[in-house]
């Protein structure tokens, strides 16, 4: 059994019920990021599942240089911090540089690393020192073995509020792929391991100037995710994925998610039982 963390109200691990990590890909404006957040709220509330609030305030890998990256560091902490107070709910995005980690700390619940940095030991560092919790998202190119060491560093900094998250596997060309073993490789460590079931059903640069996305794959791998004993699953939602600002062909619809989580709390009950 993996270790308990304590974010916010919310506590994932430890046979915990499962943990819902959602929001939008990037805010894309104080309106449409509260909307949101109000939403997830109400669909969480009602199935009884605990909600972390994510968006990015800045996705500093985006495939074109012309594609939309955020609000930036400054007014995107604004707008969560509204989202944290407003609503009660722990709030999570990423980080890029070891600039950017104070700023962040003052705001956030959890500090995420994002998959491509995940391996960048000042960086790492830098944020386990804040005591915060810290998530990391496996890179796309590690094992799932691999993230030992990445837990090494970040336990040298004596703060074991880790959670780690799966996010797929590199495989060919323009796509990724997701090995169910990660999942007791990855809790293995004890911290307790998150899937990421939007990003996995990502392809990476495969509409040439962005990635693509098959969302109608989502609820298959995050169903045997959860069957697999993950304490919490990552998605990227939007209440209009056509029009979605990043991310939008592998986000799941607002208006799908309620009958999506019913499902998995089914079976992450089963599982814990």
């Amino acid at each position: 059994m993996t270790r308990e963390v304590a974010v916010g109200g919310v506590k994932i691990g430890g046979g915990k019920p499962l943990v819902l990590v959602a929001g939008p890909c990037v805010i894309e404006n104080e309106k449409a990021t509260m909307r949101h957040a109000e939403r997830l709220m109400t669909i969480c509330n009602g199935v009884g599942m605990p909600l972390i609030f994510k968006a990015s305030y800045d996705k500093a890998n985006r495939t074109s240089v012309t594609a939309y990256r955020g609000p930036g560091l400054k007014e995107g902490l604004r707008i969560l911090a509204k989202v944290k107070e407003s609503l009660g709910v722990p709030v999570l995005s990423d980080i890029h540089s070891i600039e950017q980690v104070a700023p962040a700390a003052d705001v956030l619940d959890v500090i995420q690393i994002p998959a491509f940095l995940c391996r960048q030991t000042d960086l790492l560092v830098a944020a386990a020192q804040t005591g915060k919790v810290i998530n990391v998202k496996k890179g796309q190119f590690l094992a799932p073995w691999d993230m030992k060491n990445v837990v090494g560093k970040l336990l040298s900094c004596d703060n074991e509020n880790i959670i780690l998250t799966e996010r797929g596997a590199s495989f060919g060309y323009n796509n990724l792929v997701v090995d169910m073993r990660s999942f007791p490789i990855m809790r293995a460590t004890g911290c307790p391991v998150i899937f990421d079931a939007t990003h996995s059903v990502q392809l990476p640069g495969g509409e040439g100037t962005s990635s693509g996305g098959q969302r109608e794959f989502v609820e298959f791998l995050s169903r045997a995710a959860v069957a697999a004993g993950v304490d919490g699953v990552f998605m990227e939602v939007h209440e209009a994925p056509e029009q979605a600002l990043c991310d939008g062909p592998n986000s799941v619809r607002l208006d799908d998610l309620p009958a999506l989580l019913k499902k998995l709390k089914a079976i992450d009950l089963v599982v814990k039982q």
